[in-house]
């Protein structure tokens, strides 16, 4: 995950960035995994545990969206703790408890301990995402940020991917030592998150000044080049005032309009995520381990859009026409789900995850291009967090469909309504195209300043140019 690092910074800050992107951006990218493996295994546990349990749909979609309500509450304080523990303590902290929590899965009993402890994951997770966000931001300058940011968000991609083939397999281990298959994959998984939290501590930093694997120059480098950035767009915006109220990213209808479209997109996604295990086993006459393989598949689909519409996105310039093909097509994904058999209907879901996995990244581009930087941390978290619910609507809504018709097809319907208006609302959106990118040049490498021999040196003296 080496960066090819464009000559528009000093040698020092080029440097840091390829270190950073060896040694930091990679670190992200396997946490995510780890978190979205633990945030969504629930999915190919449903029908066992719902067996063993006693769940009704309608509680086991109840129990997986709760962990969102818990993450919405909690995701703000929790970045504040972050800005006063430091990112290695918390960041750490996060991991660690999401994984003893996650573990803990294994041990459900009841109804209430089930909702409990989904609530309690929500708790531990809370202010992960927006605080890997911020922390990319305080390492990196803006030109370097983009990759990093995708990067880490394909840690997500791939764990769509491999949690299906892993939690099935773990899943054959039914029976053994007198635990059932469920039980073992949450408790392997969740040992695992344990583990790289201790992991995380050895190698995270919570600021460069800290990083001893940096240079004295590198470090002064990069932080002169984002403090430069920073007082171009203070400069730019006429300097005000670094506060910005939460209040006041509400009353903006650019950041409603954010708000909903996110929201949008994880009703849709959590959607599939949370029901494509039990839509798989409709087929029927496959093991457990192959409805984690066919599971996979959409995912894999959707890995490679990733790929593609990052790549048209960043060329062509205009982030708003790709989103809208993109929640277009996973409209017609879910659509065509509704009409066809099983087995075409996996290949139908393909065409949803391909268009709602890819949205999410997409459209992270959009407020980043339309907020000032200040603006960012706190907009990042609410949009964050806010449309972070959608990821309670979708699976509750899914298990209340299913108790009242004996089926999916109601909630496919309902997913193609959310992404053909969130299509629409991107129309109204600005920010994500050529004209609306914020840009700013490169920043500078500053020279140390001469020794001061006379009174009149330090007005003499200039910034050296940044080294080609």
């Amino acid at each position: 995950m080496s960066a090819e690092v464009p000559e528009v910074h000093s040698p020092a800050v080029q440097s840091a960035v390829r270190k950073i992107f060896r040694r930091v951006v990679p670190l992200f990218f396997v946490m995510f995994v780890a978190n979205y493996m633990d945030r969504v295994n629930l999915g190919f546990a449903q029908d066992e545990l719902r067996a063993d349990v006693g769940l009704s749909a309608a509680a086991f979609g109840l129990g997986a969206g709760i962990f969102f309500i818990a993450y919405a509450i909690f995701e703000v304080p929790s970045n504040m703790l972050m800005e006063r523990f430091g990112a290695k303590v918390w960041l750490t902290r996060i991991m660690i408890s999401w994984g003893v929590v996650a573990t803990a899965m294994a041990f459900v009993d009841s109804v209430e301990m089930f909702y409990a402890l989904r609530f309690l994951l929500g708790v531990a997770e809370a202010g992960f995402f927006p605080a890997v966000i911020y922390y990319f931001s305080r390492w990196l300058p803006d030109s370097h940020r983009g990759r990093a940011t995708s990067i880490f968000l394909m840690g997500s991609g791939t764990a769509t991917v491999i949690v299906g083939p892993v939690s099935g397999a773990l899943m054959e281990l039914h029976g053994i030592w007198g635990h059932a298959g469920w039980q073992w994959m949450f408790f392997i998984e969740g040992v695992f998150s344990v583990v790289l939290g201790f992991v995380v501590y050895r190698f995270l930093d919570s600021g460069v000044e800290q990083a001893t694997w940096l240079t004295d120059e590198e470090k002064s480098g990069l932080v002169a080049a984002i403090d430069a950035e920073q007082d171009e767009r203070d400069a730019r915006r006429g300097g005000k005032a670094a506060g910005v109220s939460r209040w006041k990213l509400l009353a903006d209808p650019q950041m409603l309009l954010f708000l909903w479209i996110y929201f949008a997109i994880n009703v849709a996604l959590y959607a599939v995520t949370f029901w494509l295990p039990s839509i798989v086993d409709d087929i029927g006459g496959v093991s457990d381990f192959q409805v984690g393989l066919l599971t996979a598949v959409p995912w894999l689909c959707a890995l490679a859009a990733l790929f593609v519409s990052g790549r048209v996105s960043d060329r062509i310039g205009r982030r708003r026409p790709v989103l809208v093909v993109l929640l277009l097509l996973g409209g017609c994904g879910t659509l065509l789900a509704v009409f066809v058999s099983p087995w075409v209907g996996l290949g139908a879901l393909c065409l949803a995850a391909m268009g709602f996995k890819p949205a999410s990244p997409v459209f992270w581009t959009i407020p980043q291009s339309y907020l000032d930087a200040r603006a960012a941390a706190p907009g990042i978290a609410l949009i964050n967090s806010i449309g972070n619910l959608g990821g309670f609507v979708a699976p509750t809504a899914f298990g209340i469909i299913e108790d009242t018709t004996g089926s999916t097809k109601g909630g496919l319907v309902g997913l193609t309504v959310v992404g053909f208006l969130a299509a629409l609302s991107v129309l109204l959106v600005r920010g994500g195209g050529r004209n609306d990118r914020v840009r700013t040049r490169p920043a500078r490498a500053v020279a140390a300043p001469a020794p001061e021999t006379t009174p009149g040196a330090a007005r003499t003296a200039q910034p050296g140019p940044a080294t080609a």
